[in-house]
């Protein structure tokens, strides 16, 4: 069974898998599991599965110490829109691009990643036991996510998207109560959300916004 480790942050995700063959189809179940949450596109995550059969195929196939394990780790960059993939081994060797003869059925695997990779490379364990090869590729659906704003929650205006409970949410609607009253002054203003319950606040409480395209004219 592969032992799953997640890091903290919510577009890295590690885990380790058996010297098996039957961790190259596993792994590729796991990487397709995750790129779906990411709302990565179909062609991406297709491109991504081949890279990583590829890479998982070469780890297993290396000479490495009895009970040794596999490791993969996927990251998306949406600074760079890119989305990597790494595998881990602790086998011996370093991998090179070859070019096979017509009648060789093995050495084709990292011919594919060149090809298919933005860019790859492979870097030497801690003390020089292993190696980690990584790819990476160009996804259109992984953008850098636009910088929010501090404003005034009766600024707000319906159709913009508000950073609450640690996630964005879109504000459906912006209502003012004149007669609930905070101390600081102010009436309460109550946002409805996509998500959850409607957020009430103090109309000077800063909100971090982001304004998205059509968006309506002003708050209600």
């Amino acid at each position: 069974m592969a032992d799953h480790s997640a890091h903290s942050t919510p577009y890295e995700v590690s885990f380790r898998l058996p010297r098996h063959r039957r961790s190259v189809p596993r792994s590729r179940a796991l990487l397709h599991a995750v790129l779906g949450g990411w709302s990565i596109d179909e062609d991406t995550t297709g491109t991504a599965e081949l890279l990583l059969s590829e890479l998982v195929t070469n780890a297993l196939r290396a000479r490495a110490p009895e009970g040794g394990q596999v490791g993969v780790r996927l990251a998306r960059s949406e600074e760079e829109g890119l989305l990597r993939v790494e595998v881990s081994d602790a086998g011996e060797g370093r991998p090179e691009v070859r070019a096979p003869g017509e009648d060789e059925t093995r050495g084709r695997g990292l011919l594919l990643v060149e090809a298919l990779a933005h860019r790859w490379g492979v870097w030497a364990g801690e003390g020089g036991m292993g190696k980690t090869v990584w790819a990476e590729l160009k996804s259109p659906d992984i953008v850098p996510e636009p910088a929010g704003t501090e404003m005034a929650a009766i600024t707000v205006r319906a159709g913009q998207r508000v950073r609450v409970w640690g996630a964005w949410r879109t504000v459906l609607s912006v209502r003012r109560v004149r007669s609930e009253r905070y101390p600081a002054g102010g009436p309460t203003v109550i946002l409805g959300l996509d998500e959850g319950p409607p957020l009430r606040v103090s109309s000077a409480e800063p909100l971090t916004v982001q304004t998205v395209s059509g968006e309506a004219a002003g708050p209600r």
